[in-house]
């Protein structure tokens, strides 16, 4: 059965893909300042796969991200200056200055607030897709975690659930081959990641090589069939994160990575691959308009002001 596929608007993508890029370059020159108030996990090199999985989702579709959750909020159409506020630990951040980086949120753009314990947003995921199948208005549910997130038990129980009651929820892998410093070769026996998940009868489908339309036209078929009823689906999508993880700084030296890897994969960036297939002009105003976007984002955090000491008190029990 074929499902509608929303076109490509090559713009938008690279639109999304610079946005980006640039503010996760402007985190990172910001950091040793010590304006940031919170540690960060950059995407830079990873932006693909938040921009692929999020283009053809509708406004009204939730997305749970990791702690490494600057890309899928923005490709998700969270508010940039709540964003820049929320590193600078201000109280007009997304979570009132008091979350940081590894605790984004925007439930105006269905943003589920982010988490920094490894895996545990996989299941707020399902449980908020069991809401969206219950609603029953063809809404669905995407679930981003890293490769060492498939090495928690959360992980196999929220795939079972999700296939015994056939959610509408996309599970999304962004496999970097590293869970901090250690490579997927020293943690996983094999690499049958689709293969295992296939054993609770989901869909899955790897993409290798981080091509943005290629992510894009799986997670926007799996979407498209999702919202007719067919179940919870899976992309494993390759990529590589340029940064150290935690923190804005590169990491080659440290000995458990080498630049050749890097070298490789900034071969097929994407940010280049999809700019180089924009008219130069069209491709410049896209950039310039960004550039103006993170220059207000950043005033708008500078400028405003911290929580005042009451709000300590406050969000810590329930009305």
């Amino acid at each position: 059965m074929s499902h509608a596929v929303p076109e490509i608007d090559l713009v938008s993508i690279y639109r999304k893909l610079w946005l980006i890029r640039r503010v996760e370059e402007e985190i990172a020159r910001i950091y040793p300042s010590d304006k940031i108030k919170s540690p960060v996990h950059l995407s830079i090199g990873q932006e693909a796969v938040a921009v692929g999985v999020c283009d053809p989702l509708r406004p009204d579709d939730v997305v749970s991200g990791t702690y490494r959750s600057h890309a899928s909020y923005m490709a998700k159409g969270g508010d940039l200056r709540a964003l820049f506020a929320e590193l600078y630990g201000k109280d007009t951040g997304c979570a009132r200055g008091k979350g940081g980086s590894m605790h984004l949120v925007d439930m105006n753009r269905y943003i589920l607030g982010t988490s920094a314990v490894v895996g545990t947003t996989v299941p707020i995921a399902v449980g908020y897709s069991l809401v969206l199948q219950r609603e029953g208005k063809g809404r669905v549910a995407v679930s981003f975690f890293g490769d060492g997130a498939t090495e928690e038990g959360v992980f196999y129980e929220s795939l079972n659930f999700a296939a015994l009651h056939r959610l509408p929820v996309l599970f999304v892998c962004e496999n970097n081959f590293l869970a901090i410093h250690t490579p997927i070769e020293k943690r996983w026996a094999t690499r049958q990641l689709c293969e295992r998940v296939r054993t609770y009868g989901i869909p899955a489908h790897q993409v290798p090589d981080s091509d943005v339309l290629k992510i894009r036209q799986a997670a926007a078929e799996a979407i498209a069939a999702m919202r007719s009823g067919s179940g919870p689906a899976f992309l494993e999508c390759h990529t590589y994160r340029w940064r150290e993880h935690v923190g804005p700084r590169e990491d080659y030296d440290d000995g458990y990575r080498s630049r050749d890897e890097l070298l490789r994969w900034q071969a097929m960036d994407q940010v280049g691959v999809i700019g180089a297939k924009l008219d130069p002009s069209e491709r410049a105003s896209v950039e310039a308009e960004i550039e103006k976007q993170i220059a207000d984002a950043v005033q708008f955090a500078e400028n405003s002001p911290y929580p005042e000491p009451k709000a300590l008190y406050a969000h810590v029990f329930a009305d």
